[in-house]
């Protein structure tokens, strides 16, 4: 039986005709349903909750369906959703948080971390029922988490500026107290007992606020990846969700084996790993798990690709992922494409590109990263639409 996914997706909101980031996720909210879209902790987000699927093709649809309704419901007010790690164009004093309770706690206990929180994340779930089990996949999974961080980089520009990463949400996410990578915990009582133990310390409020690059979820028998920026291209959306269920269920079933070594111990390597991929998305270097040394950021997705091979088979993806993953590196990071327009057209330009891509629109491709006799792409393969209805889950978790 195939194991299901879904996805949350945040999204940021700007002006059509300037670009620049604006605190009026209510209306584009209005008038659509809460079980699906909801608010996050600035007015200048909105956040979608995908079904739940079994196969990719039905997971496309659902992502493509969520963004067009955005889309509408934005334009009535001249206003266009964006996803993406940062938009070009923000600042930070123009931007109000949600009133809520528990936000407003928030901004006033982590006063600047807060205030600049105007980031957007793409958060997948895996079924994983067994609870115990999902805290030890979790820490088998995490060494290869930040090469979907690299897949995912869309964050280069911070209130007009150039940052030089290509995940600068990253940098900002990593802030919180209690982000990064987890620790390695050797069931369910022992992973709760640590979140007690924070929440215990005041440094915390409640569970919601861990912002591990992995957890298992509090409310759903799930086990949630959260080191992603939000995707321009749908198509991101569903590798990243593939490849994070092909990871699971490798380490799924080297765990039933008895395959899986006890951790050593890594919390600063993973934490340098995601860091050289923030800083370098698609277009540098990677930290290969294997070796623990750098090494060109398409090798180490090959690597990937080879270990969860076997799993994207028995899932029937492996074709889809592998055609999607040549095509990212083909065309580079979404950030390569958002400095690139940035460069030749400006910075509004740059969101339009992120608006138009958020829509699913076509929009001319930067020229290859690297170019070379062994770099012919296919097209990727058409996702059909679901020819059924979809389980609606509840896991808005959000902040």
């Amino acid at each position: 039986m195939t194991v299901r996914i879904g996805v949350e997706e945040e999204f940021h909101v700007v002006e059509v005709g300037t670009g620049l980031l604006v605190p009026r996720a209510a209306a584009v909210l209005e008038g659509l349903p809460d079980q699906t879209f909801t608010t996050e902790l600035q007015q200048s987000t909105v956040e979608s909750n995908s079904g739940v699927h079994a196969s990719l093709d039905g997971l496309y649809s659902d992502v493509l369906g969520t963004r067009r309704r955005l889309d509408t419901a934005a334009g009535a007010h001249g206003l266009a959703v964006v996803a993406a790690g940062t938009v070009p164009l923000a600042r930070t004093g123009d931007i109000r948080p949600t009133e809520d309770d528990r936000y407003r706690h928030m901004v006033d206990e982590y006063r600047m971390i807060a205030d600049e929180q105007l980031i957007c994340g793409t958060h997948v779930h895996v079924d994983v029922p067994d609870r115990d089990l999902a805290v030890r996949v979790m820490c088998e999974v995490s060494p290869w988490l930040h090469v979907l961080l690299a897949l995912s980089a869309s964050s280069p520009f911070w209130e007009g500026a150039d940052t030089g990463y290509a995940s600068w949400r990253t940098m900002l996410w990593q802030r919180w107290p209690t982000a990064g990578p987890p620790g390695c915990f050797t069931d369910a009582a022992e992973y709760d007992a640590a979140v007690r133990c924070l929440v215990d310390s005041g440094v915390i409020s409640d569970a919601g606020m861990i912002y591990y690059d992995i957890r298992p979820s509090a409310h759903q028998p799930t086990l949630e990846l959260r080191i992603c920026d939000a995707c321009p291209r749908a198509e991101t959306v569903v590798l990243i969700a593939a490849l994070f269920r092909a990871l699971v269920t490798e380490a799924r079933e080297r765990i039933a084996a008895g395959d899986a070594p006890a951790c050593a111990g890594r919390h600063e390597w993973l934490r340098a790993a995601a860091w050289r991929a923030a800083r370098s998305g698609l277009e540098g270097n990677l930290i290969d798990p294997g070796t623990r040394h750098e090494a060109p950021a398409a090798e180490v997705v090959h690597s990937l690709l080879r270990r969860v091979g076997p799993a994207l088979e028995a899932a029937g993806d492996r074709h889809t992922v592998r055609d999607l993953a040549e095509r990212a590196l083909a065309t580079g990071s979404a950030a390569h494409r958002m400095r690139r327009t940035a460069a030749e057209e400006g910075l509004q330009a740059c969101t339009g590109m992120t608006i138009a891509e958020t829509r699913g629109e076509d929009h001319p491709r930067p020229r290859p990263v690297t170019a070379g006799p062994d770099r012919r792409i296919a097209p990727p393969e058409r996702f059909a639409a679901p020819t059924h209805g979809v389980q609606r889950p509840a896991w808005a978790a959000g902040l």
